[in-house]
């Protein structure tokens, strides 16, 4: 069995794990650790694999994120917020150094449907959820615009890397789901895997695009 194989195998087990069986636990070191190594698997894959440096360096970062965010949120919510800021800012150096920016979306105008639907994604959001966000509005406001232009730039993407365009539009429909989690108190059932299942298939989607 590859390398390759093995770490796919860890992080979609570890993923199963969290997702299945720990993600409404208790805080705890376990839970934590499982919750970190799907990422993380995927993160080293594309190190060995030999994927862009800023592809393994959102999957790290992104990793970061997730153990912070598998703490106490209102302590740790700010240094996870910084942590999955960086990961989508090197995620639009990616999706930019590879896309074709704005004759993309001139030759196939389809696409620009895309980009509109991230930012009204984006302004609904915001605008739903700006009276609660309290002290945090300003970073909010910031990472929001960082996950709207990573979106945005997955549509320029050539279509060999279609799957990266899915798992960006499935990484704002996570990210919007954690919000109302957040900062509006929704608090269903459905949402909180939602939010687990969706980011880990936007994490998967992006890093097959770049080592199928």
């Amino acid at each position: 069995m590859s390398a390759e194989t093995t770490l796919g195998a860890v992080s979609g087990a570890a993923c199963a794990a969290y997702g299945f069986w720990l993600l409404r636990q208790p805080v705890s070191a376990g839970r934590t650790l499982v919750k970190v190594t799907p990422v993380a698997a995927l993160a080293v894959m594309a190190y060995l694999a030999g994927a862009p440096l800023p592809l393994t360096a959102a999957l790290v970062l992104s990793a970061v994120g997730d153990g912070f965010l598998a703490g106490d949120a209102e302590r740790w919510l700010p240094a996870g917020l910084s942590a999955f800021l960086l990961a989508h800012l090197s995620y639009i150096w990616l999706f930019v150094h590879d896309g074709g920016g704005r004759a993309a979306l001139i030759a196939e105008p389809v696409r620009t449907l895309g980009v509109a639907a991230a930012f009204a994604v984006a302004v609904t959001m915001l605008a739903w959820l700006w009276r609660s966000l309290g002290p945090l509005r300003g970073a909010v406001l910031v990472y929001v615009a960082a996950i709207c232009l990573m979106a945005a730039a997955s549509f320029t993407l050539p279509h060999r890397l279609w799957p990266a365009m899915l798992g960006a539009s499935a990484f704002v429909a996570s990210d919007g789901l954690l919000s109302a989690e957040l900062f509006k108190g929704l608090k269903a059932r459905w949402v909180t895997y939602a939010v687990w299942w969706l980011y880990y298939a936007a994490q998967a989607l992006i890093t097959w695009a770049y080592l199928r």
